[in-house]
């Protein structure tokens, strides 16, 4: 996957932002005003920061060798995914399921909004 096949697929989702908080080399995605991914784009290795289940975080971490504790996030809700490391099809349910996650904590108001109940 590439930096912008990453990027399009996070600004796929409804209600779905880019933003540059941490200045021009870090792309925040958030849907609601609420982050869900983060990633320095023209970084090599391609990596994202992406919210997670903390139970499904072990998990992962400990079946992918692409997938470790959040970079400067909270360890027991974040994973810092190398995307390279892993299939595209992978990368895509982990960034939907960060996606998901946080809509999930959102108002109802707001998640019907989104059509996720």
């Amino acid at each position: 996957m590439t930096p912008d096949e990453l990027r399009a697929l996070c600004l796929e989702f409804n209600d779905a932002t880019e933003e540059f908080p941490f200045g021009p080399e870090t792309s925040v995605f958030k849907v609601a005003g609420k982050l869900f991914a983060l990633s320095a784009l023209d970084s090599e290795p391609l990596r994202v920061n992406l919210k997670c289940d903390p139970d499904e975080a072990v998990r992962l971490r400990e079946e992918y060798p692409a997938i470790a504790p959040g970079y400067h996030m909270n360890k027991r809700h974040w994973n810092t995914v190398t995307v390279g490391g892993l299939p595209d099809r992978t990368v895509r349910e982990l960034v939907e399921d960060s996606y998901d996650l946080v809509v999930a904590g959102l108002p109802k108001a707001v998640r019907l909004r989104l059509d996720r109940p």
